[in-house]
């Protein structure tokens, strides 16, 4: 399920609660809507509020936290290949075919996580299926040095591509973290519950209506941007592509 639908539910519900709140008004005895009845509820909407608001707020750093970390992985990638085509670059000209499908590799790459056109295929996948950096490490593997410094490079250049493959598959292994579904379904119970008391004693009016809704789709936004953030090969927020292409610009130069 898409963070887009999950949103859309989400301000289903949470907004769902507060008409079912400002239905109940005309239900309820008078008594159950009294000023000590109030204070109860109110006291009781402050607890589940400040739950609400520590879970949402750990959950955000959270997302945030993983969402920087992928973007970091990528840096790291883009600076890796960089110094791995300079090194391929004081090799030799032998070394001039394996410098051209280390560029073909990162177009591909580039081209399969942020295509120009929406695709259906997710850009983990993409690079899950994707063995151009084994590939070329093969490629690599089958220069033949014929002095002692080329012999070190040669080294050095399968130690970063090395590390470029164990990036690529730190990608592929953290991508699969997911939210928890039980976390999920609880946090929009919350705040359902929540709603649901602020409509209790709510006026029954368009202006308190069209309010509740805007703040029901801001916590369903946040709830998005939570999903989103947790997933930063796919969706409407990715990670940026600035290191990639600009890496782009140094290979085979």
């Amino acid at each position: 399920m898409s963070s887009a639908t999950i949103g859309v539910i989400a301000v289903v519900c949470v907004f769902g609660g507060a008409l079912i709140g400002l239905g109940l008004q005309l239900l309820l005895p008078k008594h159950h809507l009294s000023k000590e009845s109030q204070d109860v509820v109110k006291l009781c909407a402050g607890v589940v509020a400040t739950v609400t608001a520590l879970v949402l707020g750990l959950l955000v750093s959270s997302a945030k936290s993983s969402f920087d970390a992928m973007n970091t992985k990528f840096i790291q990638t883009s600076a890796s290949v960089i110094i791995l085509d300079r090194m391929l670059a004081d090799y030799g000209p032998e070394a001039k075919n394996v410098r051209e499908h280390l560029r073909r590799s990162v177009e591909v790459m580039v081209h399969k996580v942020w295509p120009e056109e929406r695709t259906d295929v997710s850009a983990t996948a993409a690079i899950e299926r994707g063995g151009a950096v084994e590939a070329f490490q093969a490629e690599l593997g089958q220069l033949v040095p014929q002095t002692d410094t080329q012999r070190q490079l040669l080294v050095q250049a399968q130690q970063v591509a090395s590390d470029v493959s164990r990036s690529r598959w730190m990608l592929i292994e953290e991508a699969q973290s997911e939210l928890p579904k039980t976390l999920l379904v609880l946090l929009v119970l919350w705040l359902t519950i929540l709603f649901l008391s602020f409509g209790l004693f709510a006026p029954r009016n368009a202006t308190v209506v069209a309010a509740l809704f805007i703040c029901a789709c801001v916590m369903a936004g946040a709830i998005f941007l939570i999903l989103e953030m947790n997933r930063p090969l796919d969706g409407f927020i990715k990670v940026s592509s600035a290191p990639m292409h600009k890496a782009l610009e140094y290979l085979g130069k």
